[in-house]
Parts: structure tokens; sequence; C-alpha cells
């Protein structure tokens, strides 16, 4: 067997679920997509004001979902509370510096997805050019601190850098996408096979042990958020499994913001 198909096989092993329990994956009718929503079209681009409207920044957000987000989403995800990897509530504008702050949050899958971990991979390495730019960079999961351990530990991911939302609460207030078409059959997830090369390395630690225990969970899908304090610079909601924001444009977007 090739090594492309080896790897195809892991792929789609980790993005099954045995089928005793379906059930309780699809026992959460508001989250869940039917097909008649779920509609996959192109990304379009939304212009935000920032510095006062001094600047514009360019968002990229999915034309399906609404328009742009509310001008108070900051304000919306103060109060979530979330966890370190070791295991300590944290609110979410603890984050960084809720006034002049550069942050980019990166919202993965959940711990166990196979691409969550090239996504990490990736974080990790960008991180001392985002560091130089006076940029935060910071990761959330889904899942239990204890599975953001296992993660963090055999990428490896700098622990400070990296956050749980077992009840996937920011995911909810951002609407990330969500449901069984976005995970296994947008077609926007076929970015992954051009980066199997990635993916392999990614996974050489990997253990489907950082998979959530609710099962629900895998269905949940990411997104990459630039924030400068409260005000949302630029977002991205990930169409499908693997289709991650470029972090080449993500520095850019923080290029163009001044930094405290």
């Amino acid at each position: 067997m090739s090594m492309a198909m080896m790897t195809c096989s892991r792929i789609f092993l980790c993005y099954s679920t045995p089928r005793s329990q379906f059930p309780t994956v699809i026992s959460s009718p508001s989250h869940f997509l039917t097909p008649k929503k779920a509609t996959y079209k192109s990304t379009k681009h939304i212009t935000l004001n920032a510095n006062g409207g001094n600047s514009r920044f360019m968002a990229r957000v999915s034309s399906s979902s609404a328009a742009e987000f509310p001008t108070n989403i900051g304000d919306m995800l103060s109060d979530v509370t979330i966890f370190t990897a070791s295991g300590q509530p944290v609110l979410f504008k603890d984050l960084w510096d809720q006034t002049e702050g550069v942050a980019v949050v990166a919202f993965l899958r959940h711990f166990g997805c196979f691409c969550c971990w090239e996504l990490a991979s990736a974080l990790k390495e960008a991180k001392p050019k985002f560091d130089s730019a006076g940029v935060k960079l910071i990761a959330v999961g889904v899942g239990t601190p204890d599975r953001a351990r296992i993660l963090a530990e055999r990428v490896p991911f700098p622990m400070d850098s990296l956050y749980a939302d077992p009840e996937r609460k920011a995911y909810d207030v951002l609407g990330l996408y969500y449901g069984l078409g976005r995970t296994f059959f947008n077609p926007a997830s076929a970015k992954v096979f051009s980066r199997l090369d990635k993916v392999k390395k990614a996974m050489e630690n990997y253990t489907i042990k950082a998979t959530p225990d609710d099962t629900s969970s895998v269905l949940q899908q990411g997104g990459m958020f630039v924030f400068k304090g409260k005000q949302l610079l630029y977002a991205r909601k990930d169409e499908g499994t693997g289709d991650h924001a470029p972090l080449d444009d993500i520095f850019d977007v923080c290029c163009k913001t001044p930094v405290a």
C-alpha cells in the first residue's frame, strides 16, 4: 500500500464515529445542519472599520453565514468561560489585553482531529513570527483540558497558548459551523489532500485518545479571528474539515494593525 493510501486510510478512521454512537451525535437538533441549510457558497469579503474608522481591514466570512458579526462581538465573548490546558477556568476577556492588544484566536475543531494537529503544528512554527510582531497567538479546541494536554504534549504545542472549550460556548457565540455535511461532505475539505505531507508529519505522535468523549463534538468546525482589544478585525469560518485560513494572510492583517 502506498504512503498516500495509508495516510488517507488514517484520515478516514479519524473522521469515523462508531455507528452505535450516532444517536448521541444527532441528539442535538439545535446544532444539527439539515441538507437544506447546508449551502456551500464561496467566501466573500466584508470590510470592517478599525481605529475609530480611520483604517479599514478586510474580513472574510462565509457568504452562507450572517453578512457580518455584531459590532459588540468582543463584548459577547468577554464573559465566556473556557479552560487552560492545565484545567483552570479563565474568561475569554482575560486571554489578551482588551484595550489595545492584538490577538489571533484560532479555533480548532476538536483535540482529536488530525487536521487540527496539522494546524497546531503550523501555529507552533509561526508563533515566533507573531510574537516578534507583538501579536498574541491563541488556540482554542473542543474537549476537556486533559485532551488539550495530549495534543500539547504530542505535537508539541505550548500549553500556555492552548485552551479548552468543552461545551463549545465560544463556538456558539461566533456561530461556527456544525454538522455532518460540514464535517464529511463539504467540498472545502478536499483541500487537506494537497497537504498530505504536512498532515503525515503532524500525525507522527497522533493518538485518537485526544478525541472528546462527547461524540457530538466531532461535528464542530473551527475558524480564525483577529482582534485588536475587543474589536474584530478579521473573521473566517472554516467551511469544512481542514479548511484553515492561510497563516500568511493572518499575519498580513496583523502587520497592518498598529500594536500598542
